[in-house]
C-alpha cells in the first residue's frame, strides 16, 4: 500500500510529467523495458525454480543412458534451456541507448527549429529543450545498464552450470572409458 503522502493520482501525474520530459521516444523506450524484464524475470524463475529439477533429471539419464551421444544430446539440450533468451535479452540491452538518442536527435533538431523561429534571446529556453532533448538518452542508458547487471549475473551462472554438467558427462565418459578397457 503506498503512503498517504503519495497517492495513485500523484504518481500518474509524476509519470505523466516523466513521459512528457522526454517526448514520444520514452513510449517504444518503456515498450522494450517492459519485454527485456519479462525476460529476465523468466530467467531468474527458471533458475529459482526449474533449473534443479531439470538437472536432477538429467544426471539420472546420463547415469542410465548407455550411448554416448545421446549424453552429449541431453547436455546440450539442457544448455540451450540454461541460455535461453539471452541473445533477445542483450539485443535489448543495446537496443535502449540507441532508441533514447534518437529521441536526442529528435529533440535537437526541435531545439534548433524553435531556435530558428525565436532566435537566441532566451538562453534558459534554450537549456530547458537541450535538458529535455538529453534525457531519452540518459533513461535508455540507465535502463541498459541495469538490464546489462542482470544479464551478466545470469550469464555467468549459466555458463558455471553449463561447464560443471560438460565436466560431469566427461568424467562419466571417461569412467566407461577406463571400463572398457579393464574388460
Amino acid at each position: 500500500m503506498l503512503p498517504d503522502a503519495f497517492s495513485l493520482h500523484e504518481f500518474r501525474f509524476l509519470l505523466g510529467q516523466f513521459f512528457q520530459s522526454g517526448g514520444w521516444v520514452l513510449y517504444p523506450i518503456f515498450a522494450v523495458t517492459i519485454l527485456m524484464l519479462a525476460l529476465i524475470l523468466e530467467r531468474v524463475i527458471y533458475r529459482a525454480f526449474n533449473f534443479s529439477t531439470a538437472r536432477k533429471d538429467l544426471l539420472a539419464a546420463l547415469a542410465t543412458e548407455p550411448l554416448r551421444e545421446k549424453k552429449r544430446s541431453l547436455v546440450c539440450e539442457l544448455d540451450l534451456e540454461l541460455k535461453s533468451h539471452f541473445t533477445m535479452i542483450k539485443t535489448l540491452i543495446t537496443l535502449c541507448p540507441l532508441i533514447g538518442l534518437l529521441g536526442t536527435v529528435t529533440g535537437m533538431v526541435q531545439v534548433f527549429d524553435s531556435l530558428a523561429h525565436y532566435g537566441t534571446a532566451n538562453p534558459r529556453l534554450m537549456a530547458a529543450g537541450v535538458a529535455s532533448a538529453t534525457f531519452p538518452t540518459m533513461t535508455g542508458m540507465a535502463i541498459a545498464v541495469t538490464g546489462l547487471l542482470f544479464h551478466n549475473r545470469l550469464s555467468r551462472w549459466a555458463d558455471s552450470e553449463s561447464q560443471k554438467l560438460r565436466q560431469h558427462l566427461n568424467r562419466d565418459q571417461d569412467l566407461n572409458r577406463d571400463r572398457e578397457v579393464q574388460r
